[in-house]
C-alpha cells in the first residue's frame, strides 16, 4: 500500500485507532472517509479536521453498509483504500450462556460479518481501480488468547484467516490485502483501558505503522514489534509461557 495519494474510507473511525489513523493519513496526502454510527461525532470530526469527509454507517447493520457504500462511492468514485477498523470487545464468562451469549453474538457480527460486508460491499469497486487495497484489522490476540474475552480473540482470528484467504483468491486482482495487526493499545475498546500501562500510546503505535507503510510498501501484514511476542509465540515455541505472561500481566489489557 502506498502512503499517500489515495482516497481512503474507514469505517469505525470516530474514535480510537480508527481516528488516529484517518488523520495520520490525510496529513500524508490522503483523502480521507471517516464512517461512524453517531452523526453528532462525524459532525464534530468534520468541522475539527477540514478536509475530512464523513459518512454514517453501523457496520453491525447489513442495509447500512449497503447504503453508504452507495453514498461513499457517489462522492468518491476514486476510492481504491477500505480499512475495515470498525470492532468491538466484550468481557465474557462462559460458565452460563446468561453472561455471555448476547455479548459473543454482537462481537462476532460486528467484528467478522461487518468486515465480510463490507469487503461485498466495495470490492466490486475495487477491482476498477488500478492500485486498490483492504487493510483488515486483527489482533495480537488472533495469536494468543486472552481469557476474559473469547469471542473477540476468535473473531480476530477468523479475520486472519479471512485475510490470508482472500489475498489468495485476489491475487490474479489490481486489490492487495494489508492485515493490520494491533497490539494492546490506549484506547476506550474496553472502560478504563485508555491510560492502561499494559497498552500501547495510541500516538506511538499510530507513529510506528505509519513508519512501516513508508518503509514496506508491499508488507502483507503490519506488524509493531510490540505485537511480535503474541504473534510468534507458537512459531517461537514458547506459546504457553506467552499465553501465561499475557493473562497474568493484565487480564483485561485491550488489544485494537
Amino acid at each position: 500500500m502506498n502512503i499517500s495519494g489515495n482516497t481512503v474510507f474507514i469505517p469505525g473511525a470516530t474514535s480510537g485507532i480508527g481516528l488516529a489513523l484517518a488523520l495520520a493519513l490525510q496529513e500524508r496526502g490522503n483523502t480521507v472517509i471517516v464512517g461512524g454510527r453517531r452523526t453528532a461525532l462525524l459532525e464534530r470530526i468534520a468541522a475539527e479536521h477540514p478536509g475530512i469527509d464523513t459518512a454514517q454507517i453501523d457496520t453491525a447493520d447489513a442495509a447500512s453498509i449497503e447504503a453508504a457504500a452507495a453514498r461513499v462511492l457517489a462522492r468518491h468514485p476514486r476510492l481504491n483504500v477500505l480499512i475495515t477498523m470498525a470492532g468491538i470487545m466484550r468481557v465474557e464468562d462462559w460458565h452460563r450462556p446468561e453472561s455471555f451469549l448476547a455479548d459473543a453474538e454482537q462481537v462476532l457480527t460486528t467484528n467478522v460479518l461487518g468486515p465480510i460486508r463490507l469487503i461485498g460491499a466495495f470490492i466490486g469497486h475495487l477491482q476498477t481501480r488500478p492500485d486498490a487495497t483492504i487493510v483488515t484489522v486483527s489482533s495480537g490476540l488472533a495469536f494468543t488468547p486472552l481469557r476474559a474475552t473469547p469471542s473477540y480473540n476468535a473473531s480476530k482470528a477468523a479475520i486472519h484467516m479471512l485475510s490470508e484467504s482472500i489475498r489468495l483468491q485476489l491475487a490474479d486482482t489490481s486489490v492487495s490485502v494489508v492485515e493490520l495487526v494491533p497490539p494492546a493499545v490506549r484506547t476506550s475498546l474496553l472502560p478504563g483501558h485508555e491510560n492502561s500501562d499494559a497498552a500501547m500510546p495510541l500516538d506511538e503505535f499510530v507513529g510506528e505503522v505509519v513508519g512501516l507503510l513508508e518503509r514496506e510498501p508491499e508488507a502483507t501484514e503490519i506488524q509493531v514489534e510490540r505485537v511480535k511476542f503474541l504473534r510468534y509465540g507458537e512459531a517461537r515455541g514458547d506459546y504457553d509461557q506467552v499465553v501465561a505472561a499475557l493473562n497474568a500481566t493484565d487480564p483485561h489489557a485491550t488489544h485494537r
